[in-house]
C-alpha cells in the first residue's frame, strides 16, 4: 500500500491541470476507503507543479484587468478564479502532507476533502472558460497564494491563520458582489458556479478556524490574540473591509479576530 505522504506528494508534483485534478480526487477517495497507509515517509516539495503554459507573475506585475462588463473582462475574471482554485488544490494537500504527521487523523480527513472539492471547483470554472472560448493558462496569474504557504511552512498555526483565515476568508467577502454582478449581466451559469464555490468555501474557512482553535488549545495559546500576532507577523498591511460578517461567522471566524486589524 502507498503511504498518504507519497500520495499527497504525487498530487503536488502533477503539472497539468487535468492530471492534478484526477490525482487529487483519487487520493481523497483512496484515503477515505483505507487504501493508503497513515505513514509520513517523504517530504513535501518546495514548490508544486505548474503547467508550462501558465505565466506566473509577482502580484504587483499583474496587468490591469478589463471591466467585467465585457466578454474579455468576464473571461479574465473567471480565469483569476480558476487560478485561485487550482492553487487551492495544492494548498489543501500541502497542509495535510506537511503537518498531518503531528496532528489527528481527522486533520488529514478534512484537508483532503477540501482538496478534492477545490479540484471540482477548478474543473467547473475551466469548463465555463472553455464554453466562453478560453482556457486556463490563457492569461497571466500570480503566485501569491503559494508564496504565503511557503512563508508559513514551518508553523501550522501560521499556515492556518494566513491561508484559510485571511486569504480564503477574503473570498467570502468579495464573492457575493461578483455573483450578483454576473447575474445582472445575464450570465446565470457563471453565477451559479461561483455561488456553489462560495458556499463550499464557508466550510473550508471553517476547517481553518476549527483546527486553529484545536491547535491553539493544545499549546495553551489564546486563539484570537495568537491569530492577531501571526497575521501582524506574516501579512503585510491591514485587512480590507467590508467584511462578510455573516459568512465569516458561519465559518467560526468571529469579529473579535479581525476587526482590530482592518
Amino acid at each position: 500500500m502507498t503511504s498518504i505522504a507519497l500520495a499527497i506528494r504525487s498530487v503536488l508534483e502533477a503539472t497539468e491541470p487535468r492530471e492534478k485534478v484526477l490525482r487529487a480526487r483519487a487520493v481523497a477517495r483512496d484515503w477515505r476507503a483505507g487504501r493508503l497507509t497513515h505513514v509520513f515517509d517523504v517530504d513535501m516539495p518546495d514548490r508544486p507543479g505548474r503547467p508550462e503554459h501558465t505565466e506566473l507573475l509577482p502580484p504587483n506585475k499583474m496587468p490591469h484587468r478589463r471591466r467585467a462588463g465585457s466578454l474579455a473582462g468576464k473571461v479574465a475574471m473567471l480565469h483569476a478564479f480558476a487560478h485561485i482554485e487550482f492553487s487551492a488544490i495544492d494548498l489543501a494537500f500541502d497542509i495535510a502532507g506537511r503537518f498531518g504527521a503531528n496532528l489527528p487523523r481527522d486533520f488529514i480527513d478534512d484537508w483532503l476533502s477540501v482538496g478534492a472539492e477545490e479540484a471540482m471547483h477548478f474543473m467547473l470554472i475551466e469548463r465555463r472558460l472553455n464554453a466562453l472560448g478560453s482556457h486556463y493558462g490563457a492569461h497571466p496569474a500570480h503566485d501569491g497564494l503559494w508564496q504565503t504557504a511557503w512563508d508559513t511552512r514551518h508553523d501550522v498555526l501560521a499556515r492556518l491563520a494566513l491561508v484559510p483565515m485571511v486569504l480564503e476568508a477574503r473570498g467570502l467577502d468579495v464573492s457575493p458582489t461578483t455573483i450578483e454582478r454576473l447575474a445582472k449581466m445575464g450570465d446565470a451559469r457563471s453565477a451559479t458556479i461561483l455561488h456553489r464555490i462560495y458556499t463550499d468555501e464557508i466550510r473550508h474557512v471553517g476547517f481553518g478556524s476549527k483546527w486553529f482553535l484545536i491547535v491553539c488549545e493544545s499549546y495553551g495559546f489564546a486563539p484570537t490574540d495568537h491569530w492577531k500576532a501571526l497575521v501582524r507577523t506574516h501579512f503585510s498591511g491591514p485587512l480590507k473591509p467590508p467584511f462578510n460578517d455573516s459568512a465569516r461567522s458561519q465559518a467560526g471566524l468571529t469579529r473579535e479576530y479581525y476587526t482590530d486589524l482592518a
